[in-house]
């Protein structure tokens, strides 16, 4: 572990050359990958400092009970020595972790759409479901949330709804929810009392910025029309929804949540560049997401993930088969110890991958 301490400390200095080179300071994208890369093994290297004291004290208090002929001197050494090396265990457990490959996409905020899929109104229900429960648990961890766009299916479902979430690492805990999550409940539209079983699909995407995704104008057909969500009568009297229509791809994002078509504009922009990004990060992690059960940060809508049973008040996550009885208390949006869970799995993993664990 010293060795390879010893390599990330030495990285760490070089990138701290390379901050202060021109050409880096004058590449903007370049500049923000180097300064992340830096940050990121300032918290190793830092660590690793600690770390390499406690062992170079268990050594000299090794070659002192080894030298050492008074007996006080040598008790003070071997009560010094247990606590180092306990220290050092501890120590090596949290850099362990600290080693652990990151996520490059993990600090971005993201944008979450959730769709109706199998069952008919009751998925649409369960959808309206999903963005409860979301947008309690971003209450709850202090994130900041915007509907982009949505579209209201029957009985007070959605078909589908679009946000964007923004805070501290939102990829790093949100990632884990893309897929498709299955209900199996009584509908309230079922006169007899039969259990259904219905679906919603939830992609999420690390949002991209202008550094990451240019787009060329000549790319992009813009349409505008008259919002069909909340608004009165300005709804009815202006077209300031904007879809826009990436040409080469043939992806299509629409944004109509704002009165503005100057601001509705801004927010398919962002769309598009974050759909076009997370197009590219698919084809990165194709690889290392079939050889990894936990990792959904690809996006596979066609994965069944979960399942919520109402009858037995159970969630299973069907990635680790982690289960849980607290369904009200997680559609309020209690979900972090099924986060906590994927992401200790997920870490074991790729510290197994590394030859760590």
């Amino acid at each position: 572990m010293l060795e390879k301490l010893e390599q990330l400390k030495n990285k760490w200095e070089d990138l701290e050359q390379r901050l202060s080179d021109p050409s880096v300071l004058s590449d903007q994208k370049r500049f923000k990958q180097v300064s992340k890369e830096y940050k990121d093994l300032g918290v190793i290297v830092a660590a690793y400092k600690k770390y390499k004291n406690v062992v170079d004290n268990i050594r000299s208090n090794k070659e002192l009970l080894r030298t050492e002929k008074d007996e006080e001197f040598r008790e003070m050494a071997k009560l010094d020595l247990a606590e180092l090396e306990t220290q050092q265990e501890e120590m090596e457990a949290d850099i362990r972790m600290l080693l652990v490959p990151k996520d490059p996409e993990d600090e971005r905020d993201v944008m979450v759409e959730i769709r109706a899929g199998t069952g008919g109104d009751e998925a649409g229900i369960f959808a309206a479901d999903l963005f409860r429960m979301y947008t309690r648990f971003f209450d709850l961890q202090g994130w900041k949330y915007e509907v982009l766009n949505e579209s209201p299916g029957t009985l007070g479902g959605y078909k589908e709804v679009v946000m964007e979430v923004t805070g501290d690492e939102v990829y790093s805990v949100m990632k884990y929810e893309s897929g498709v999550h299955r209900v199996q409940r009584v509908p309230a539209t079922e006169s007899q009392g039969r259990i259904h079983t219905s679906a919603a699909s939830v992609a999420v995407m690390p949002e991209a910025d202008e550094v990451d995704v240019h787009l060329d104008p000549k790319d992009i057909k813009v349409d505008t029309f008259r919002s069909s969500g909340a608004g009165g009568q300005h709804v009815n009297k202006v077209e300031s929804a904007v879809r826009m229509t990436h040409m080469p791809t043939g992806i299509v994002v629409e944004c109509q949540a704002e009165r503005s078509q100057i601001k509705n504009r801004e927010s398919a922009m962002k769309s598009l560049r974050t759909k076009l990004y997370e197009v590219e990060l698919e084809k990165r992690n194709a690889e290392v997401a079939a050889k990894r059960k936990t990792l959904v940060s690809t996006g596979d809508r066609s994965a069944k993930i979960r399942t919520y049973n109402y009858p037995q008040g159970r969630i299973t996550d069907h990635r680790i088969g982690f289960t849980s009885y607290n369904l009200p208390d997680f559609m309020g949006g209690n979900i972090g110890e099924m986060v906590q869970a994927l992401q200790l799995a997920e870490n074991m993993e790729k510290l197994k991958a590394g030859g760590l664990a």
